[in-house]
């Protein structure tokens, strides 16, 4: 299978937050994700359950010859092999991997849905997104991810995180 571009977010409110995902992606790459760039950290305020702790959000640029089904059961590996587990949705995790675009493809199935159905009203997602891609479009788009942040009705808080994930 020819190397997809894809994005992918990563969230964690339980624990280490910065360690969790820099475990993540040590296992990204191991699972046949080959990380081109990171965005800037993000503390993130919940969204939908608002009683947890708040969330360090980023978003990543990959490519990765595995198949989008394959792709979901390495991140469900992951987050599970990292002792993540999601006992309330939306609720708080010590680990939350999600895909965001994979190519230029769009899936809707039951439990893969590509581009992620909820992105484009979540400033966490886009604000990384947009960090790195600005000028990003997927065809079920009509505007880029710069645009498309400009005009997203989500208010909640998103501020600049720690520096990098090599800091505590």
């Amino acid at each position: 299978m020819p190397m997809q571009q894809i994005y992918l977010s990563l969230g964690s409110n339980v624990g280490d937050r910065p360690a969790n995902l820099r475990s993540a992606l040590a296992a990204l790459e191991q699972a046949g994700v080959h990380v081109l760039r990171v965005s800037s950290l993000y503390e993130t305020e919940p969204v939908d359950f608002l009683d947890q702790p708040w969330f360090l959000n980023c978003v990543l640029h990959a490519e990765t010859e595995l198949p989008a089904r394959d792709l979901l059961r390495a991140l469900r590996a992951i987050e599970a092999s990292l002792g993540s587990s999601k006992l309330i949705p939306k609720g708080p995790r010590l680990l939350d991997l999600d895909i965001l675009l994979y190519g230029l493809e769009t899936i809707a199935e039951p439990d893969l849905q590509i581009p992620h159905p909820r992105m484009l009203q979540r400033r966490f997602v886009l604000i990384p997104l947009a960090e790195l891609a600005p000028a990003l479009r997927h065809p079920s788009w009509d505007a880029t991810a710069a645009e498309l942040l400009a005009r997203c009705p989500d208010r909640s808080t998103v501020r600049p995180g720690p520096t990098g994930l090599s800091d505590n």
